[in-house]
């Protein structure tokens, strides 16, 4: 059965007095397993399933049994590195960061739902409400729309309610998680904040998706983390840039370019390093200053010094 209970259980009975070395490939069940296990001073890693050497014959023949066999031959082997197991209370405040991400997604996709609305019907959109912030003034526009027929009105209210909820619960969750990041990771969190660029949002973000930034003795395992590193394909003398990694932390990697965008306007030494690389396209220059920012975090966090500008190169 699929619980950590059984196979503590089955091992005690048919191995006693064996040291076990376990591991499971990370997904939807998490970390709780591994916890559990570790309570019993076995030996856990979790996996990254990208990680794990495959042979063409599993594409053809896949089942949990031999996926089994296959990771604990890699695992005697030495073949395996696990993943860092956050604690609980890091990973209950993960969930809470990516329930924020998540709202914020939807209150994107309903303003786009709205917009399409208006554009499918000819109504035009005042110039002074076209951007991305809408004020109270524009939802109280929206709500004065005349239609012809009460079945568009009552579609438009529907999207409006809609668009009022998951405003103030983006509201709430963001409230949540400041104040939770003030309140348990108080010195990290203003050490983050100093950095220019870094926000409230952004920091609670860093904190519930990496934790302690002074477990990472490399700044380039950090990068590697978020994936800010490129994707390099190479056969004899071609090489081909393949763009930034797939492997990456989607949400906190989002998150610092965007940050990076508002440092570069704050920052002059971020603003003349981004000019160095402006020859280049926008979106690849921006990527290696959101490096340079990630350098930064890591040093504020590890130096315990706020940042200040023109200090820290």
């Amino acid at each position: 059965p699929v619980d950590p209970a059984g196979l503590i259980n089955y091992v005690e009975k048919h191995f006693p007095d064996h040291e076990v070395n376990c591991c499971y490939e990370a997904g939807c069940c998490g970390y709780w397993i591994a916890r559990a296990l570790q309570q019993h001073h076995w030996k856990v890693s979790v996996v990254n399933p990208a990680d794990v050497p495959r042979n063409n014959k599993q594409d053809w023949q896949k089942t949990d049994k031999l996926d089994s066999r296959n990771l604990c031959k890699h695992l005697s082997d030495g073949n395996l590195k696990g993943i860092f197991i956050p604690g609980e209370e890091q990973e209950q405040l993960r969930s809470l960061f990516r329930r924020r991400i998540h709202l914020a997604r939807q209150l994107r996709t309903i303003k786009n739902h709205i917009k399409s609305q208006l554009l499918y019907y000819g109504i035009k959109l005042p110039e002074q409400f076209d951007n991305p912030n809408w004020s109270r003034l524009m939802k109280q526009w929206l709500a004065s729309i005349s239609w012809k027929y009460s079945c568009g009105s009552a579609s438009l209210q529907s999207r409006l309610k809609h668009l009022e909820f998951l405003w103030y619960e983006e509201l709430h969750i963001s409230n949540e998680l400041r104040a939770y990041c003030r309140k348990h990771y108080k010195k990290d969190y203003y050490l983050l904040k100093s950095v220019p660029g870094i926000g409230g949002i952004t920091a609670s973000g860093i904190l519930a998706e990496l934790g302690d930034l002074r477990r990472f003795n490399r700044l380039d395992e950090l990068a590697a983390i978020v994936g800010l590193v490129p994707g390099i394909y190479q056969s004899s003398d071609n090489k081909i840039n393949l763009g930034l990694t797939k492997r990456s932390n989607h949400q906190l990697r989002s998150l610092l370019v965007e940050a990076t965008w508002v440092a570069v306007r704050t920052d002059m030494a971020l603003q003349q390093y981004y000019r160095q690389h402006a020859h280049k396209e926008p979106n690849k220059a921006i990527i290696k200053v959101a490096h340079k920012l990630l350098s930064r975090i890591r040093a504020v966090i590890i130096s315990g010094v706020p940042y200040q500008l023109g200090v820290i190169k």
